[in-house]
Parts: C-alpha cells; structure tokens; sequence
C-alpha cells in the first residue's frame, strides 16, 4: 500500500471533535474574535507557559506583526539564517527593509551564532535577529539571546514549526521579544485552513499586535495605529482547541516514530550512507529530514515515489539563491552549510498517524535503493 508524506484524516475520532466544535460555532453566529479565540489564546498561554498569546490569520502574519509593531522599514536590517521556510524572509522585505541572511550551523540546520555575530558586526543598522527553530529542533537560544544582547537588539523566534519543542527543559518560544506559530493543516498542531499565533510576555508589545491585527482599533472606528487584518477565525479557533488537547500525545508519538526509524536504519545498515537527524532536548520533529549522498538525492525521491511512498524536499533554494533576492548580491561560497543541505536533503515521513510497518516500507524501499 502507498505510503504517504502525510494523512491528515487517519484519526477518526478527533475529526469526529474537530467537527463538532465546528458545528458549535456555526450555530453561535460568532465568527470573528469572540469566546472561541478568546479560549484557544488562555489555553494557549497554559500550555506554552508564555503571558500572551494572540491568535492570527497565518504564521506568516504572526511574523510580519512583531515587524510592524517594532516600526521596522526601509533602511532597516534583520538577521536570519538563509535556510527555512520563505515567509521568514518574506515578511522582511514586504515591510522595506534588507533580510541578512546567516549560514547555518551543521547539526540541526539552524541559525549559526558564530555567523550571527559577524553578520551583526558588519550590519549598519541591525533592527532584529529571525531566529528559526528548523523541523522541531530549537536552535541554541541561549548563545543567540547572548549576541542579541550584546548588540542590543530583539530576538524573534520563527516558531512556526517547533510546537511541542523543548530546550533546556522549558518550551520553544518565551526566550525571545515574541515568537510566531503556524497552525497551518501539515504542523503538529494543524488547523483546517490558514492560521496562526504570537506569544510574548511583554505586556506592551503584545497590546500593540493586538491593535494591529485588527486594522490598529482599539475600539470600533477608531485607528491608533495603521494595521492589517491579522484576525484568526473562530471556525480555526474552535478546531485548534480541539488538535491542542492531544499535543503532548503527538509529540511523544512522532519522537518515538523517529526512534524506531534509527532502529530500523541501524538494523538495514544505512546509517552510513544516510546522515539521520540527531535529537535534542526534546525534537518535536515536524519534518524528519535525512542528509543523502547529493549525487543520488534525486534518483532516491524518484525511487521512494515510484513505490509509492512520500517524501520531499526541504529546502531544496536557500534564501541567497532565490529569484527575488538576488538584488542583494549574496555568494554561494558563503553559505557552505546550507549549499550541502538543499542538495542533500530528504525529507520521510513522520506523521503520528504513521504505522509501524509503514515506516518499515519506506526503509525497506531505501535500503533496495542504497545497494
């Protein structure tokens, strides 16, 4: 049987509650803001242990808000590792100002501190550091805090897909000015459309998101700020409540998806020939990305898909190579790191729904391959 890169639907009774809440907030005539976000946001708080929580219509827009509400713009500077998902830098460039974009470092792909802080030296007017906690690992908070500190400048945590990630014991995402989450469907933590949420435990900053995701009203009509319609849905809102409740259990269950692929890597002997990725406090593994020789990368997704199985590629164009950036003039040379990984990655499945023998077939599937 195929084996997809992701099932979203194989939990039937959590669709049945998914549903219901759906069904709950059809019939109450309350769909924008109102008690279903208002609910989703503490329980959010409870969970992540952060002051505040706002929901927001996209993980993207949780990341352009913090932008806007620190008046970033033309001229202005953000710091960022080179290799993630586009809208880390996205949101950058739409507000005006230049993405600095970091090599990363080799184990988890994440933001370098070393090229942090020689980025920060060259800047000119460094406004903000973009760190990315890549695939569920969290990159190392503690040295990048350190050199934002010393430069005296925040730190935004891409949090979009490190749900359930710890480091050094406390969750992904209070560290940081705020943090930015997806709740695009594929995260841990899916919903059943577009959406989002930004947590921070300072006061001040969270009111001014809260104005700005709402057109800059405080109340109605009248605008202290210039804004955008960042608002979540209470139909998304009710459907997180529900996919929220079960987060610990989804955590738990991809780490243990991700250690039975060690076993199984381990017992077909491909632990050479496949560079799998290394733990961490506690990996929530949104994706489980393999590093593979680059030279058979292709025939290897070519091979899984012709049986059937998923996988994919991410990221296959750092950002220093992509079309819309190339004004920047950034060098290949300089971003050796994730040069390798876009040419070496591989992305398997991971999914909770994921069974035993499935993950069997896709190693099984590989070890034919590596031959």
């Amino acid at each position: 049987m195929p084996v997809p890169l992701i099932d979203l639907t194989r939990d039937k009774a959590q669709l049945a509650e998914v549903e219901a809440a759906v069904v709950r907030v059809v019939r109450s005539g309350q769909y924008i803001l109102g008690p279903e976000i208002e609910n989703l946001e503490r329980e959010l708080q409870q969970y992540l242990g952060c002051k505040h929580a706002l929901t927001m219509s996209s993980g993207t827009d949780a990341l352009l808000a913090p932008l806007m509400a620190l008046g970033i713009g033309p001229g202005d500077e953000v710091v960022m590792p080179t290799y993630s998902f586009f809208a880390t830098a996205g949101v950058v460039a739409r507000v005006g100002a230049k993405p600095v974009f970091v090599d990363v470092e080799p184990t988890w792909l994440n933001l370098d501190p070393q090229r942090l802080e020689e980025a920060l030296r060259a800047c000119k007017r460094p406004k903000a550091v973009m760190a990315v906690h890549l695939f569920g690992a969290s990159f190392d908070v503690d040295a990048v805090l350190a050199i934002c500190r010393k430069f005296s400048v925040p730190l935004i945590e891409d949090a979009a897909q490190a749900i359930g990630t710890k480091h050094n014991g406390r969750m992904a995402g209070s560290d940081g000015l705020c943090a930015g989450w997806s709740t695009f469907p594929t995260k841990n933590m899916g919903g059943i459309g577009d959406g989002g949420f930004l947590t921070t435990n300072d006061d001040q900053f969270a009111a001014t998101c809260k104005l700005l995701r709402n057109h800059g009203q405080a109340e109605l009509y009248k605008h202290h700020l210039i804004g955008g319609n960042f608002r979540m849905d209470a139909v998304q809102a009710a459907a997180l409540r529900v996919r929220l409740r079960n987060m610990e259990k989804v955590t738990l269950t991809r780490r243990e998806n991700a250690a039975r692929y060690r076993r199984l890597f381990a017992e077909a002997k491909l632990s050479d020939w496949a560079k799998l990725p290394v733990d961490t406090d506690r990996h929530a593994y949104h994706q489980f990305v393999l590093r593979v020789p680059a030279a058979k990368r292709d025939a290897a997704i070519a091979h899984l898909r012709a049986q059937g199985i998923g996988c994919a590629v991410y990221y296959p164009i750092p950002f220093h190579r992509q079309p819309c950036f190339l004004y920047l003039g950034a060098a290949a040379k300089d971003f050796p790191v994730a040069e390798q990984a876009a040419a070496e990655a591989l992305a398997l499945p991971i999914f909770q729904g994921l069974t035993e023998g499935e993950q069997i077939d896709v190693v099984g599937a590989l070890a034919k391959f590596a031959r």
